[in-house]
């Protein structure tokens, strides 16, 4: 029976990013984050890049998205047919 990881920094609420996984305490999408990672950025890096987020809380992240990867994924793949519609309608 498998194990489940508890993510103490990921939370999800209605009313910030339609219930999508964020940081808690923050407006930070759990998406967002492994968007950038999935571009080459190690987790040190994504520190760098995000300020606001600990190390610890960017593990938590992507911990967070290797045990829910299809719906992440899924997300990432609907912010960027979004953000490409939105260029072609300039």
């Amino acid at each position: 029976m498998p194990t489940e990881v508890s993510h103490p920094y990921v939370i999800s609420r209605e009313d910030i990013a339609g219930s999508r996984p964020i940081m808690a305490g923050t407006r930070t999408r759990i998406s967002t984050v492994v968007a950038y990672y999935k571009l080459g950025y190690s987790p040190e890096e994504l520190a760098r890049e995000f300020p606001h987020l600990t190390l610890s809380q960017i593990h938590d992240a992507l911990s967070y998205y290797y045990e829910h990867r299809e719906q992440i994924d899924k997300e990432i793949d609907e912010e960027s047919e979004d953000n490409l519609k939105t260029l072609i309608h300039k």
